[in-house]
C-alpha cells in the first residue's frame, strides 16, 4: 500500500495527553482503532477502559460508529494533506455493567408515607 494512502490518527485522553500518533489505512473500521486504543492505554492513568467496548471516538464533534472506515470518518474540508487527525477519547462503561453495578450497592429503601390532614 503506498505510503499517502495512509491516515496518520492521534488520540487524545480524558486529560489531553496523546496514544499516537499512528498510521492507518483508510479501510480499518472504528472498531480495529479502540481495539488498538485498549492496548495501547497508558497503564498509570485512573480511568481506564475495560474492553473496546467502553470507548467512544469522537471526530470533528461527532461519535464514530464502529462499523464505520477511517476513510469514510474523515472531514473533507479545512485538513492540510499529510496533517496528523486528532480524534478524542471517552471512556464509558458499558451501561449492562453499570446497571449491575448500581443494583448492588442500592439499599433497599422502605417507603413511609405520613400525611397529616387538619
Amino acid at each position: 500500500m503506498p505510503e499517502e494512502d495512509l491516515v496518520e490518527l492521534k488520540f487524545r485522553l480524558y486529560d489531553g495527553s496523546d496514544i499516537g500518533p499512528f498510521q492507518y489505512s483508510p479501510t480499518s473500521t472504528v472498531a480495529m482503532l479502540k481495539e488498538r486504543i485498549v492496548a495501547e492505554w497508558p497503564k498509570d492513568k485512573k480511568i481506564a477502559p475495560k474492553s473496546a467496548n467502553d470507548i467512544k471516538l469522537i471526530n470533528a464533534g461527532k461519535i464514530l460508529e464502529n462499523n464505520k472506515t477511517v476513510g469514510q470518518c474523515r472531514v473533507p474540508f479545512g485538513e492540510l494533506p499529510k496533517a496528523v487527525i486528532t480524534m478524542h477519547v471517552v471512556v464509558q462503561p458499558s451501561l449492562a455493567k453499570a446497571k449491575t453495578e448500581k443494583k448492588v450497592d442500592e439499599v433497599p429503601r422502605k417507603h413511609i408515607c405520613s400525611c397529616s390532614i387538619m
